[in-house]
């Protein structure tokens, strides 16, 4: 009977760490949601506003 008590307690402790690791994880994931969200909604308005091209080495700068 003490060993099964000894892993229930066991058992019990592995899986409240794990739902502290999967908590924090989720938290992570809903913040880089958050940030990805936001730099899409900047991209769009970035080219939107038709700014948001970049310049290669063999292109002319638009002031030439």
């Amino acid at each position: 009977m003490q060993h099964l008590e000894e892993q229930i307690a066991y058992l019990t402790r592995t899986v409240d760490e794990l739902n502290e690791i999967v908590t924090s994880q989720q938290s992570d994931i809903d913040l880089l949601k958050r940030r990805v969200q936001m730099l899409m909604e900047r991209e769009a308005q970035r080219e939107a506003e038709g700014s948001g091209g970049a310049i290669f080495g063999d292109e002319r700068p638009p002031h030439y």
